[in-house]
């Protein structure tokens, strides 16, 4: 069964941190694009990040700097690491896996809330 589960979300104060956690199965992992998408309440989905199966990342302009990606192929898990969060980082984020002539996988999502 084609999975992705998120974790690592929740509720952090302002200029804090969280780490997400993305674990792929029924993939091969390392042959998929990786990336992190988050959607706001009546907003497009954006991205946040992506990184390829040859480890080079892509940042939306937004996170540029404070978001870093990343992933362990022996682990079939991506990363996010979110530093210096503000209060519009608060969304759900999406773990989303991707590869030319497969069907692209979609996780449930994790929340993250950034409030003091």
């Amino acid at each position: 069964q084609v999975q992705l589960v998120e974790s690592g979300g929740g509720l952090v104060q302002p200029g804090g941190s969280l780490r997400l956690s993305c674990v792929a199965s029924g993939i091969i992992f390392g042959t998929y694009t990786m990336g992190w998408y988050r959607q706001a309440p009546g907003k497009q989905r954006e991205l946040v990040a992506l990184i390829t199966s040859g480890h080079n990342s892509y940042y939306g302009d937004s996170v540029k700097g404070r978001f870093t990606i990343s992933r362990d192929n022996a682990k079939n898990t991506v990363y996010l690491q979110m530093n210096s969060l503000k209060p519009e980082d608060t969304t759900v984020y999406y773990c989303n896996a991707d590869r030319s002539g497969c069907r692209e996988v979609w996780g449930q999502g994790t929340l993250v809330t950034v409030s003091s």
